[in-house]
């Protein structure tokens, strides 16, 4: 089968109408992807894609609809719920999602302690995913440690992105997404290694409220990226 040219690709972002889904979906939309707003609500979703699609000046595809039609369209599932949502989304698209790539967005915060970092028995969101949807899908962490307020402007984004997953190809096809969306990534290893991503967003918020910021960021350093 004749590999799909990247641009071509469609993007399902599963609660996509939260800050950190339309944030994503604006940048993927104005690289040229097709993308879907999925949300338990097919209003919100339009409602949102309408908001887009008018920053965007209406020159990019975007669709809203519901988060199973959304996943079974897609080339490519992101998931930004919050962690409360994070079981019952992917059992209720599971079987939407076999053989595909799923990037999980999602933080296991436990508010009010968010600036406590609570991991879930699995080790991170991003296992726990892996344990629910089994062999058949490929699972990456990303995107966790990046501001919505980030995403929503027109600058580029001053912060790197840490990518764990499942196999290096699922790595290498996200970071491909990262580029698209104006940032650096970094392959970051193994899916247990999210643990990391996910619990250091619980260390910026803390330093966000600690020294008066909204989005606090990393930066990768000491190390030649390859031409």
């Amino acid at each position: 089968m004749e590999e799909k040219p990247a641009l071509l690709l469609t993007i399902a972002i599963l609660g996509g109408t939260g800050k950190e889904g339309k944030g994503l979906a604006y940048r993927w939309a104005r690289a040229g992807y097709k993308v879907l707003i999925g949300s338990r609500s097919s209003e919100r979703a339009v409602t949102t894609t309408s908001e887009i699609m008018q920053k965007l000046e209406g020159s990019s595809s975007i669709v809203g609809t519901e988060n199973l039609e959304a996943a079974q369209l897609a080339d490519i599932v992101v998931l930004t719920v919050p962690y409360t949502a994070h079981r019952e989304t992917l059992e209720s698209v599971k079987d939407a999602l076999k053989g595909k790539l799923l990037i999980d967005v999602t933080v296991p915060l436990a508010p009010p302690k968010v600036t406590k970092v609570q991991m879930p028995p699995a080790g991170s969101a991003a296992q726990e995913a892996k344990e629910i949807l089994g062999d058949d899908v490929q699972v990456v962490a990303a995107f966790q440690n990046i501001s919505h307020e980030h995403l929503m402007s027109e600058e580029d984004v001053e912060c790197d992105v840490l990518v764990t997953g499942t196999s290096k190809d699922a790595r290498t096809e996200a970071l491909t997404l990262v580029e698209a969306a104006g940032m650096t990534g970094w392959d970051a290893g193994p899916i247990e290694n999210s643990v990391v991503l996910e619990g250091l967003t619980s260390v910026l918020i803390n330093i966000n409220k600690r020294y008066g910021s909204t989005h606090a960021g990393i930066r990768i350093t000491g190390v030649k990226r390859d031409e």
